[in-house]
């Protein structure tokens, strides 16, 4: 993520797809950014000066709530662009973040 943009990262990460914001180690606080989890996921985003996204290396992120979580995000403006050609068993979508960096959502634990 662009430095400074902390904030934005929080209110993605944290308040819509619900992950939890935990804390960075104290030797590593200075270089910005923010540390994210939801069950035995982490999310480390960095700050960086020069910032490019992320837009076709992505994680992948299944989630439990999959439906809720994309109308939430649908609700909230967030563009959320399904993607049917991976199977049959699970749904798949694409969204960004406020930075441009590209998730895929996965539907199921």
């Amino acid at each position: 993520m662009p430095c400074g943009k902390e904030n934005e990262a929080r209110a993605f990460y944290s308040e819509l797809l619900g992950m939890k914001e935990i804390p960075k180690p104290p030797e590593l606080q200075a270089r910005g950014g923010a540390w994210f989890e939801s069950g035995a996921v982490r999310l480390h985003i960095g700050a960086e000066e020069n910032f490019r996204p992320a837009r076709k290396a992505h994680p992948a992120l299944a989630c439990t709530s999959y439906d809720a979580l994309v109308a939430r995000l649908e609700e909230r403006g967030v563009p959320v662009t399904p993607n049917e050609n991976l199977d049959n068993e699970r749904e798949h979508c694409y969204i960004s973040d406020p930075f441009g960096n590209r998730i895929e959502l996965i539907s199921g634990p």
